[in-house]
């Protein structure tokens, strides 16, 4: 049964009414969304407005973009763009229409990230975060290794497989953390943090595995950088592939391609190590050996030049010296009394020359006088020459053998010979030798020779 209302009673509604309150309707209740899809259908007339679709994997909407909304912004549409827009939800009342109108485009996922990459790059860049004059310099060997990264990742145990092979000596603490996600930022500078403060490690390593640049995110945060610039431990960045750059990478003391090649940074290669350690030793062994040699020479120059100045040889040549000196004296008084004798003999002639016994008493007295004088003159000239042979005596017994002899040396000769042993070299066995002590000497028969 079908009832008709009276005309009275019932709204109708124009085609232009219902699209008007319908374009209200959703102005009031949209009015200002975002929405995420991708560019499609892009037309550009010569009015300045742009007109696209926006479409996802189920659905599409019809999107404009007047002239004036364009100018603010840099971005430049194209087909097949994933974009994020900012828009009123309207609808076109002409043809009925529903529709958005964009007041603001982005691009969406690594396009909005790459900005933002881009903008904070730039920022720190001029704050001086990435000069050179600001990085520190790694350890040659470090004591401690701090490794910052996801505890279950495929990059810690790259890291610690390379640390063992090149250097297993060197202990490696692990500070956990997410290295993706919204939280994976706090986490990393706060472990930045919590190293520098705990102090146990000479260098950092700040690392993660591959991915997309979302996935790498928490290493471009603003955050993070300034932790790492902030540390007084140098840190070396290995995140992600060979190609993929973080403002972690530029802020870092250096930056390595992969989690594998920071370790590799991060310690010598221990095989160098100890083949500079043997080339180290060899030279140490050659340099000592250069040395005994030589103070083996010196020892040997100092053994001769004591040789040289040894009291035996000083001894020997004041004996010699002494012998001169006495066979000197005997062959001076000898001289001194046939000269005196040669002038008694002289004068005693004369004298018989003349027989008178006045000249004779005369002759007597001055010859009496003569022979008290040359008598007083040869008992003072031996006096002068005793006492000459005594001080020389005294002089020799300070350097006398037997004033040695008394320290507890001795002095041995060869029998019969009675030449002084002064070597090894004069004797044999079966010799006879006489040992001359402080008191007594004693007489022995040569058994060994050493």
């Amino acid at each position: 049964m079908t009832i008709i209302l009276p005309s009275a009673q019932r709204k109708i509604y124009t085609v232009t009414q219902l699209n008007r309150e319908t374009s209200l309707l959703l102005g009031e209740h949209f009015l200002a969304i975002l929405v995420e899809g991708e560019i499609s259908n892009l037309s550009t007339p010569a009015s300045g407005h742009i007109y696209f679709s926006l479409k996802d994997a189920n659905a599409q909407i019809r999107c404009a973009m007047f002239k004036n909304m364009r100018r603010r912004f840099g971005f430049r549409p194209e087909n097949g763009k994933q974009v994020i827009v900012k828009a009123q939800v309207s609808l076109y009342e002409p043809r009925g229409d529903y529709q958005l109108i964009v007041e603001q485009i982005e691009e969406a996922g690594d396009g909005a990230l790459r900005r933002a990459f881009d903008a904070l790059k730039l920022k720190l860049s001029m704050e001086g975060l990435f000069d050179a004059a600001n990085k520190l310099s790694l350890p040659t060997l470090p004591n401690t290794i701090g490794v910052i990264t996801s505890p279950t990742g495929a990059a810690i145990r790259d890291i610690l497989t390379v640390l063992r092979r090149r250097f297993a000596a060197v202990p490696v603490i692990v500070y956990p953390v997410a290295v993706q996600g919204d939280n994976a930022r706090h986490e990393i500078a706060r472990a930045i943090d919590t190293a520098n403060k705990q102090a146990l490690c000479d260098v950092l390593i700040l690392s993660r595995g591959g991915g997309s640049l979302e996935d790498l995110w928490a290493f471009n945060e603003e955050i993070v950088a300034r932790a790492i610039f902030a540390s007084d431990i140098p840190i070396i960045t290995g995140v992600g592939h060979e190609t993929d750059f973080t403002i972690a990478d530029f802020v870092a003391d250096l930056r390595a391609p992969t989690p594998s090649a920071a370790a590799e940074h991060a310690v010598p290669d221990q095989q160098t190590w100890l083949t500079q350690f043997v080339y180290l030793e060899s030279r140490l062994h050659q340099l000592l050996q250069r040395k005994l040699n030589q103070s083996r020479q010196s020892l040997d120059w100092l053994l001769k030049r004591l040789q040289q100045q040894h009291p035996g040889q000083k001894l020997t040549r004041n004996m010699q010296r002494m012998d001169e000196l006495e066979s000197r004296l005997h062959q001076a008084m000898h001289v001194r009394l046939r000269q005196h004798a040669q002038l008694l003999e002289a004068k005693t002639a004369k004298l018989w020359q003349h027989i008178p016994s006045v000249a004779i008493n005369s002759h007597k007295q001055r010859q009496r006088y003569l022979s008290e004088r040359l008598n007083s003159a040869i008992r003072h000239r031996l006096e002068q020459l005793n006492q000459r042979l005594l001080n020389a005596g005294q002089t020799l017994n300070a350097v006398s053998p037997l004033a040695t002899l008394n320290r507890g040396y001795s002095i041995t000769s060869h029998l019969p010979s009675g030449k002084i042993i002064t070597s090894t070299e004069q004797l044999k066995a079966g010799d006879i030798v006489q040992t001359r002590l402080a008191q007594g000497q004693i007489t022995s028969q040569i058994k060994t020779i050493e």
